[in-house]
């Protein structure tokens, strides 16, 4: 298998999973070069806990990829990439001959499930989800979208014990002594919550919590420093929120409230609860028997990714936050959310099938259906679009030309239609009523 990765978040989902393979199986891993690679820190992190080290992972170019695929002839091809990113290497190694099973999926939480995740994927083999809900969802969105694809499910690879499994350690790299757990640690999304003020609201909780607890670390864990990319563009940075006097009130900060980064697994080896919107750490927390507070006082609606926590039992509010007060999952939500147990798992079954089928006859690349409008001109703004600098052809070039003016023309008649055409009030859905059953810590004694 060769897996091909993009963001952060992408190259860690890809090398989990390609680590869950049966051992026969080889894999190698490479990064496209494009404006949200990976550093070499990040790279390293994103490694973290799976099969591979950052000495085994090569960063190419996408005009590199049809010559690569064709010197390896892998079976399988795992596409851990955004979506836009996927249609552009499907595209990238189109007329290789006898092309590899092409794999894509999701390194997080696809609920709810959206018509361009299918869409952009449309041309894939085969799609790895990691609930059973989200395959419901995702087989009815195929079904409407006339879209025929093979969907797998798997268990988020890297859930740290995922249903009583251990996490496997990582090369080279020695067990270090347990820490006492000492810390409450928010994990930080790019764009949940995106407006400034909201996220000035997140610090000053943070910040009372902090206060609140003076014997525990409260650790703002983001993804990035300054200057790396990310899998989403963030407009607000927690680390430079935190040095406006205008946030911290001068610079008064509590000594026990801190930024880092690093990986998560080792963030929650310290937690005694982790607290977020909606990310994933989320579930990799309930993996770990580590209590979480998912943070409702934005609301809960799709654009927050925090609708499939409805009935879990794990929403509370700053109120929570401040005192303490965790959440425990219940049972009956995490059978049909990430927690099916191992031998639910069909992915690599169903990726061996696909490579069978292929040994028998070459595979034939399922034309594209969705998003025709512009021909090659569309492809070639695809493709500028993913890789921005890295991308050095002349039709990328004049794609960017004639699309950015049309675009800037576009998205001003939109928001002008928005503007005589307001949008239908968006409905926050409730927290369901039992959430406070499953509060599992009240304070710093209870935490302990």
């Amino acid at each position: 298998m060769l897996v091909v990765g993009d963001s952060d978040s992408y190259v860690k989902w890809g090398a989990a999973l390609a680590s869950r393979l049966p051992a026969d199986w080889a894999v190698e891993i490479i990064v496209i070069a494009s404006p949200v690679q990976p550093s070499a820190r990040q790279l390293q992190h994103a490694l973290a806990g799976s099969a591979f080290t950052i000495g085994q992972v090569r960063v190419r170019r996408l005009s590199d990829l049809a010559r690569i695929v064709a010197e390896l002839r892998p079976d399988a091809m795992l596409l851990a990439l955004r979506g836009p990113m996927v249609r552009v290497v499907v595209r990238a190694i189109d007329g290789v001959p006898n092309r590899p099973v092409l794999v894509s999926g999701f390194p997080g939480i696809t609920i709810p499930a959206v018509d361009k995740a299918i869409v952009y994927r449309e041309q894939t083999d085969l799609i790895v989800l990691h609930s059973r809900r989200e395959v419901r969802d995702f087989t009815r969105n195929a079904e409407r979208l006339s879209v025929a694809i093979e969907l797998g499910l798997a268990t988020l690879p890297f859930l740290s014990r995922p249903m009583g499994e251990s996490a496997p350690t990582e090369p080279g790299r020695a067990a270090e002594p347990a820490t006492a757990p000492d810390s409450i640690v928010f994990a930080a999304q790019a764009i949940v919550p995106r407006q400034r003020e909201q996220r000035v609201a997140l610090l000053g909780w943070l910040l009372a919590t902090a206060r609140a607890h003076p014997g525990l670390r409260v650790v703002v864990k983001v993804r990035a420093r300054a200057g790396e990319a990310q899998t989403h563009a963030e407009a607000f940075d927690f680390a430079d929120l935190l040095a406006d006097p205008e946030v911290n009130r001068g610079g008064a900060l509590p000594g026990n409230l801190v930024v880092e980064d690093g990986p998560m697994t080792d963030h929650l080896s310290r937690a005694v609860a982790l607290v977020t919107i909606s990310s994933t750490a989320a579930l990799e927390a309930v993996a770990a028997d580590i209590p979480v507070l998912l943070l409702d006082d934005f609301g809960i609606e799709p654009k927050l990714i925090n609708t499939v926590f409805v009935d879990s039992g794990l929403f509370g509010d700053e109120r929570d936050l401040v005192a303490g007060a965790f959440r425990r999952p219940r049972a009956e939500w995490l059978a049909d959310n990430y927690f099916h147990g191992p031998e639910a798992d069909d992915w690599a079954q169903q990726v061996q099938r696909l490579v069978a089928r292929r040994d028998a006859a070459p595979l034939q690349l399922a034309p594209q259906r969705h998003n025709l409008r512009g021909g090659r001109m569309r492809r070639a703004w695809d493709r500028k679009r993913m890789l921005g600098s890295f991308d050095r052809t002349a039709s990328g070039y004049l794609a960017m030309v004639v699309a950015v003016p049309a675009l800037w023309v576009l998205r001003r008649a939109r928001r002008l239609v928005r503007m005589l055409v307001p949008e239908p009030a968006t409905v926050s859905l409730g927290r369901d009523s039992r959430s406070a059953e499953q509060t599992v810590a009240t304070g710093e004694s209870a935490l302990r």
